[in-house]
């Protein structure tokens, strides 16, 4: 086997990424602190089509370098909102027809693996804070909660893993 060159990749432009259709899927950082976990959702946004990155709250926002050590420019192809207050940003997509879901441990989660998607749907996922989680006044205001399975004695991933594993598990079944 021969590792691939940059060149051999057949990368989009950020002008064609804009153009192409999108996976129905938003997602939306509740207070997130690090520039670095921002960055990283950018960045797996891209790679999966993500329609469109919410930042909420203390989220920092682009351009900031610290964001782009780690999204490498996908923060310039990723449609993306600031929002002050992540209750707006749910509101608003549940206006538009998203369902919403919060990525958390809560009483009567969905694990991932379980979690039903229609073609049909459009939906939106809310990741929180580093330390404290999805605040619970967006939880109860969310359609559900979905659980990532862990085995481990932590119970807990980075916020741009969990991102990262959640936006792959539902790219792979909206796009079947």
């Amino acid at each position: 086997m021969r590792k691939l060159k940059i060149t051999e990749m057949n990368r989009l432009s950020v002008e064609k990424y804009k153009e192409i259709e999108k996976t129905p899927l938003v997602i939306v950082l509740d207070n997130v602190r690090s520039m670095h976990n921002v960055g990283s959702v950018f960045r797996t946004s891209d790679a999966f089509r993500v329609e469109q990155v919410y930042l909420c709250g203390i989220t920092a926002q682009p351009p900031h370098a610290e964001i782009h050590k780690t999204a490498l420019g996908a923060e310039e192809a990723v449609d993306w909102v600031y929002e002050t207050d992540t209750m707006v940003a749910v509101n608003t997509l549940k206006t538009k027809g998203y369902k919403v879901y919060a990525i958390e441990q809560c009483e009567g989660s969905v694990s991932l693996e379980k979690m039903c998607v229609s073609k049909s749907e459009r939906y939106a996922i809310v990741l929180g804070n580093e330390v404290k989680g999805v605040q619970q006044s967006v939880i109860d205001q969310c359609d559900g909660c979905i659980e990532i399975p862990q085995y481990g004695t932590k119970h807990s991933l980075n916020v741009s893993v969990a991102a990262g594993i959640v936006i792959y598990e539902m790219a792979k079944k909206l796009l079947a």
